[in-house]
């Protein structure tokens, strides 16, 4: 099969691409920018650099699946327009395309976040019909994704949909870093603060394996939480990763009241246009436990997850060879 991925220089579409060249699929994939991608040269992989927002229609032709990872999902933007226009309205052409192109299949990289969230054990056989739930239904990210969602479960008559909504995610190629800026934050301080909530990790590798199941196994129109079997306060997760890291560390609770001072002061500082990803609603989100279990993809996609004590050590080694001190 050929697959077209975006997002290829992040931590997804890294190793989304290595796990599709080792079973066979020929690939090509979509980045703003291609040096410095870690794959080398391979006769099944074509690079392609455009904006997401560039015409691709040349590239849809003789392609089997579309898998769409890029996202704007830096959390210092302002306004909910920016993130609209990237994850909505892009991802939006980028089906239309695919429609018109004839490619049977496409594939949305969304988040867990866009789905209702468990607190405690006994709440974590929520379906992936729940509804997105406070503090995520005032994040635009998240309501950007949510949108695309929308879209695209309305073109299921047109193009075989799938939605992937992956949790936190964990593991090596995180370039940016993105998520992995947790790891680093982990290996580095001696001091550390942690904020009083928590939420679900899963191996990066377990949600390419996921997004390559969906292709072959994945119900038209069906959204699948690829939620790790791990959820972990940030306290657990912190002490669970000094535990390879060897670091000597003392570590502190933030406590709530602090964090929320923290987000008024970031919303001034919006008010006066200056980016910074303190707001009031990113400090509750810091507050919350929003677990997820994963039986849907487990059951329907034949998945089989690693715990999280697998990628951990993957990820510290990554960045101690790639973010020396």
């Amino acid at each position: 099969m050929t697959v077209l991925v975006t997002g290829i220089s992040g931590l997804l579409g890294n190793n989304l691409v290595f796990l599709l060249l080792e079973k066979g699929y020929y690939v090509k994939g979509v980045a703003r920018n291609i040096s410095n991608l870690p794959f080398g040269a391979h006769p099944r992989l074509m690079l392609i650099q455009s904006e997401l927002t560039a015409d691709l229609s040349a590239h849809l032709k003789d392609t089997d699946c579309v898998m769409h990872v890029a996202a704007l999902t830096q959390q210092n933007i302002l306004r909910y327009d920016e993130y609209h226009r990237v994850n909505h309205t892009a991802t939006a052409l980028l089906a239309e395309g695919a429609i018109a192109a004839g490619v049977p299949q496409f594939i949305y990289v969304s988040t867990a976040n866009t789905i209702g969230y468990g607190v405690q054990q006994e709440d974590l056989k929520l379906p992936e019909d729940q509804p997105m739930r406070k503090p995520f239904t005032h994040s635009f990210y998240a309501r950007s994704k949510a949108a695309a969602e929308d879209y695209l479960l309305q073109q299921t008559q047109k193009i075989k949909v799938h939605i992937a909504n992956p949790t936190f995610m964990i593991g090596p190629y995180d370039k940016k870093p993105s998520s992995g800026a947790i790891i680093l934050m982990g290996m580095r301080r001696r001091l550390l603060f942690y904020p009083p909530g928590g939420k679900n990790f899963v191996a990066v590798k377990d949600v390419a394996a996921g997004i390559e199941k969906m292709v072959h196994h994945g119900e038209n129109g069906r959204r699948y939480l690829l939620a790790g079997n791990d959820n972990l306060s940030y306290r657990d997760f912190f002490k669970l990763l000094k535990s390879y890291t060897g670091q000597k560390q003392r570590m502190i609770a933030i406590p709530s009241l602090l964090l929320q001072l923290a987000g008024y002061v970031g919303d001034l500082l919006r008010f006066f246009n200056v980016k910074t990803s303190l707001c009031t609603n990113n400090m509750r989100i810091l507050r919350i436990k929003n677990y997820y279990n994963n039986t849907t993809s487990v059951r329907e996609l034949g998945l089989q997850y690693r715990d999280i004590s697998h990628a951990i050590p993957e990820s510290v080694t990554y960045f101690k060879k790639h973010f020396p001190r």
